[in-house]
C-alpha cells in the first residue's frame, strides 16, 4: 500500500519543502507560546491549575559544531527529567513538584505541574552522540550537529546531576 509520491532530496523544490515545513513549526512554536503567555496574564485554565512551562535557550557552536540548549529547571529533581532526541528535535519533559509543605497558602505565584518543551533544530544532529548535565536548577544539553540524519528514530538521554 503506497503512501502517496515519496519526496527526493534531489528533486528540485524539495528544499522549500522542507523549508515551508519548518515554517509552519516554527509558526506553531510561536502560537504555542503566545498562548503561554496569555496563562501568564490569566494563569489559570478552566481546571483551576496552572501550567509550568520552562525558559528554554538554544545556541549553536561552531568549534565542535553543536547545538546546546539550555532549560531553566529550578526546583526540579533532574531524575523526573525525560529528554528524546531525534535527528532534528529535542524534547524535555517532566514535572515540577510541589513541595509538601503544611499550611494553607496566602500567596500562590511558582509554577508546579508537568511540562513539556519542543527544540526544532534546523541542522540534523547526531542524537546517540548527545549529553545532558543538570547544575544549578539549569539543564545543559549538547547535541552535536550530524553530517546525515541518524538512522535511529530517536534516542533517550541520561541526565546527570553535577554539583
Amino acid at each position: 500500500m503506497s503512501s502517496g509520491p515519496r519526496l527526493n532530496p534531489s528533486q528540485p523544490g524539495y528544499g522549500s519543502l522542507v523549508e515551508k515545513r519548518r515554517d509552519v513549526e516554527a509558526a506553531a512554536d510561536e502560537i504555542e507560546q503566545l498562548f503561554a503567555d496569555l496563562w501568564q496574564v490569566f494563569p489559570f485554565s478552566r481546571s483551576g491549575r496552572r501550567g509550568y512551562r520552562p525558559n528554554v535557550d538554544l545556541f549553536r557552536t561552531d568549534d565542535p559544531p553543536a547545538f546546546t540548549v539550555l532549560v531553566e529547571l529550578p526546583g526540579v529533581d533532574p531524575e523526573h527529567v525525560k529528554l528524546v532526541a531525534a535527528s532534528r528535535a529535542l524534547i524535555v519533559a517532566g514535572e515540577r513538584r510541589r513541595p509538601q509543605e503544611g499550611g494553607h497558602y496566602r500567596q500562590m505565584e511558582v509554577e508546579y505541574g508537568p511540562f513539556q518543551r519542543k527544540v526544532v533544530f534546523d541542522e540534523d544532529v547526531d542524537p546517540e552522540g548527545a549529553s545532558a548535565t543538570y547544575r544549578r536548577g539549569i539543564l545543559h544539553v549538547t547535541l552535536p550537529i550530524a553530517p546525515k540524519p541518524s538512522p535511529r528514530e530517536s534516542v533517550t538521554i541520561v541526565v546527570r546531576a553535577s554539583r
